[in-house]
């Protein structure tokens, strides 16, 4: 049977595997106590009845959680990720016949001023308050953190239930980290003939010799794969990143001349080594590179540039790979054979170029340039008139559009779909406010408030938010709406960062560029794809060129 074609908004359309979120609805509101609320004593209650029920043989979990709640867990229960949401599947997991959930034990966390249990909103609005406590978390196999939030049951007396549970792994036990009470003592005390130094020690695991051989070879020496060995190299995993690459930092420092991050600072510290107190809040390219430099020396990474996979296959009995890799060594190819356990690919979500190669006349253009913007390194700095077509609408398109503009050429943007447009400072004060801020608390407390919440929820969260960005952008979006510019709010109006999450783009955090296009400084061409080159001009599909 014939079905007929659905039109979907272009700011619903995903990456292949993503799907859309149903937005999660918030409990209903119960009516205020004239006393005041005691969120320890609550939150302690609430603590002492779930690890009762973890032991008990019949299983009361309408007593801790609403109907329509959620658990978000990763790899207490069991090793994997899950979002379990509603009673019945909660209930389910927390089932003593349940064997595969691991947790033990759960304990209030009171230490610090942020952990410490609070009365909290629990939608953006704060309609509806709650309890929020983090959480210390017990497993038969490690320890990690958590956090809940609880509210009261207007179906149930205002008995206090969980909306949502958190809870993380964050420790193997037996395999903690070597930090703080755990570093190393640097030295052997003591008479120990022939004992190699520091400095020796540290050039033979460099070179993976002798018993230095990976445990996991990393693919990639981007933020990722630097993150995943410093957290390695803190559990004692042997692990050797491999990158292509000639220096540490060439992924950002051979970007385009004019990149800055559009995330702030304290959105993006890296574990064990913050940014010092000086660091501006957004990060130009090349400072960046610098600092992935310096961190992977500090922390004493095992790092192969100018290196190439060239060969790998997998053994299922042994449960290792056999890789062969080729490095390149002051212009000498040297080839090595390593036997891992695991390979991590950390090349990035959307660091390859791809660069349409169906569009007629490819070959028959003769302007400068005609690149990928992870290609372009920066406009001449003499225009003459010279135009530009900038083909594509979001953070990157704009940096290089503006770019081109500031050295004098004719910059025409081509839009072929809607973009959602947010202004940098208006991102700040809302979406990070407290969170992510000068003001806000450690990334560590930071990170367990934002992953705390369940996808539906912060969906829902996140559509509310974007109102209220949108109301302090409101003259901007109108200007860029009155010069043609295609706006839209995100997947069911859900915001940038479930964009981010959707598709992987399709936004634009402004820095500047979006006064450009709303003055006419920048032309806009939105809604249509190219039909081909000319030697000397873009054609597009509406007939103009």
């Amino acid at each position: 049977m014939a079905t007929a074609a659905v039109d979907i908004p272009s700011s619903d359309h995903g990456i292949p595997g993503s799907h859309m979120l149903v937005h999660a609805k918030f409990p209903e509101k119960f009516p205020k106590s004239p006393e005041p609320l005691d969120p320890q004593h609550i939150a302690a209650a609430w603590v002492k009845a779930f690890n009762e029920l973890l032991g008990a043989q019949e299983n009361e979990t309408g007593k801790l959680f609403l109907e329509d709640s959620f658990w978000r867990d990763l790899l207490c229960s069991t090793w994997d990720f899950h979002t379990f949401h509603g009673l019945p599947k909660i209930s389910s997991a927390l089932k003593p016949e349940a064997k595969q959930c691991r947790l033990k034990k759960l304990t209030l966390d009171s230490s610090s001023d942020v952990r410490k249990p609070s009365v909290a909103a629990i939608d953006f609005e704060g309609s509806v308050q709650g309890v929020r406590a983090f959480l210390m978390v017990e497993t038969d196999i490690g320890r990690g953190r958590g956090l809940v939030k609880l509210v009261q049951d207007a179906k149930d007396e205002g008995i206090w239930k969980a909306f949502t549970l958190f809870t993380t792994l964050e420790e193997l036990k037996g395999f903690e980290e070597s930090t703080f009470a755990r570093r190393p003592t640097g030295v052997e005390h003591g008479s120990h003939p022939g004992r190699l130094n520091w400095q020796q020690r540290r050039d033979a695991e460099a070179n993976c010799e002798g018993e230095f051989e990976p445990t996991v070879v990393i693919i990639g020496a981007g933020q990722g794969g630097l993150t995943v060995a410093a957290r390695l190299k803190q559990l004692g995993v042997r692990a050797l990143i491999i990158d292509r690459n000639d220096r540490v930092g060439d992924n950002w420092r051979n970007r385009y001349h004019q990149l800055v991050l559009h995330d702030s600072v304290w959105y993006d510290h890296m574990p064990y080594l913050n940014f010092p107190p000086n660091w501006p809040v957004f990060t130009p390219k090349d400072k960046l590179a610098e600092w992935f430099e310096t961190y992977a020396k500090v922390l004493e990474l095992n790092i192969w540039m100018k290196t190439n996979l060239t060969a790998s296959k997998w053994d299922d009995t042994k449960h290792q790979w056999t890789i062969t890799v080729e490095r390149n060594i002051n212009n000498h190819k040297e080839t090595r054979t390593f036997h891992p356990h695991h390979i991590i690919q950390a090349t990035g979500h959307s660091g390859e170029p791809y660069f349409p190669p169906n569009i007629r006349g490819l070959c028959d253009f003769k302007g400068d340039r005609l690149c990928h913007s992870s290609q372009f390194t920066g406009p001449e700095s003499d225009a003459k008139g010279k135009k530009a077509v900038i083909v594509g609408s979001c953070n990157s398109a704009h940096d290089i559009a503006q770019d081109y503009h500031e050295h004098g050429y004719d910059v025409t943007m081509v839009q072929r779909s809607s973009t959602l447009v947010v202004s940098c400072d208006s991102l700040i004060d809302v979406d990070m406010k407290g969170v992510y801020a000068e003001d806000g608390p450690p990334t560590e407390e930071a990170d367990i408030l934002s992953h705390s919440t369940p996808h539906p929820v912060l969906a829902r969260l996140k559509a509310s938010s974007t109102l209220a960005i949108n109301a302090l952008d409101a003259p901007l979006l109108r200007s860029l709406q009155a010069s043609g510019f295609a706006l839209d709010n995100g997947p069911a109006s859900a915001g940038i960062y479930l964009k981010y999450l959707h598709r992987g783009g399709g936004y634009y955090i402004d820095v500047g560029c979006s006064s450009l296009i709303a003055s006419g400084r920048i032309k806009i061409k939105s809604g249509v794809e190219i039909s081909h080159l000319n030697a000397h001009s873009v054609a597009f599909t509406d007939g103009s060129e």
